[in-house]
């Protein structure tokens, strides 16, 4: 399993400056086949100043979820320390 990329990202708009909402479709490459799936994730970012993520998958995936997510939670995080998330 490898991601692609998140396309069709967009910052939800909250009061709370320490937590951010997006929802966009992951791009992942399964086997031999690559698969779209409909994501919402939130950013929370503790007084430690760690960032804790959590994620929604939308649609049922064909593939165990706990490696999936760990993945996912990685490319999310590699993304926000790069500063490729869209702002407001």
């Amino acid at each position: 399993m490898r991601i692609l990329e998140i396309k069709e990202l967009v910052r939800k708009d909250v009061p709370i400056y320490y937590r951010m909402y997006y929802s966009g479709i992951a791009v992942i490459e399964l086997v031999n086949k690559t698969v779209e799936l409909r994501l919402d994730f939130s950013i929370e970012t503790k007084p430690t100043g760690k960032k804790d993520i959590l994620l929604t998958i939308a649609q049922p995936i064909d593939y165990p979820v706990v490696p999936f997510t760990k993945a996912i939670k990685q490319f999310i995080l590699e993304l926000d320390n790069a500063g490729s998330l869209p702002p407001l």
